[in-house]
């Protein structure tokens, strides 16, 4: 019997969002209030794709190495008007993260995913919307190896 692999999730979230979790050397990433059913989900051993809002590009990804737990403190800006204290968070560790120049652009990769495909070809970037959603091993294979090759080019 295979074993099963952890889940890859896709976190969407802004470049300012990106920038403070970099700051603190991608140890501790907060879901929004309003996604707490599916923090619940997440399990140590599960990967995370960052997918970076108004640049449409993939930064990165971490591992969840810790438990679910709440904390209100302030951390991420969120949307100005629209704070978030994100309170459910599990500390991670990186796996792989780029400096911006090697962002990964999402319509390089997009036509090798499956998830995309759910959506009208013209309304792809649909896939990326809400804060949080799986994607299957296939679509975590292709978008690890195409961040493990941007931050190759870029060393």
């Amino acid at each position: 019997m295979a074993e099963e692999r952890p889940t890859t999730w896709i976190l969407t979230g802004s470049p300012e969002n990106f920038a403070v979790t970099r700051e603190r050397g991608f140890t501790v990433i907060g879901m929004k209030e309003r996604r707490r059913r599916q923090a619940m989900e997440m399990e140590p051993g599960d990967r995370i794709v960052f997918y970076l809002t108004k640049v449409g590009a993939f930064g990165g990804a971490v591992r969840i190495v810790s438990e679910l737990y709440e904390d209100r403190e302030p951390v991420w800006p969120g949307k100005p008007g629209s704070p978030d204290p994100y309170p459910w968070r599990f500390r991670t560790e990186p796996e792989v993260v780029l400096d911006e120049p090697a962002w990964v652009p999402a319509d390089e990769v997009k036509d090798r995913l499956e998830h995309v495909r759910k959506w009208p070809a013209e309304h792809w970037k649909l896939a990326f919307q809400g804060q949080l959603r799986t994607v299957s091993d296939a679509d975590a294979d292709v978008l690890v190896e195409r961040l493990r090759a941007a931050a190759g080019a870029a060393a």
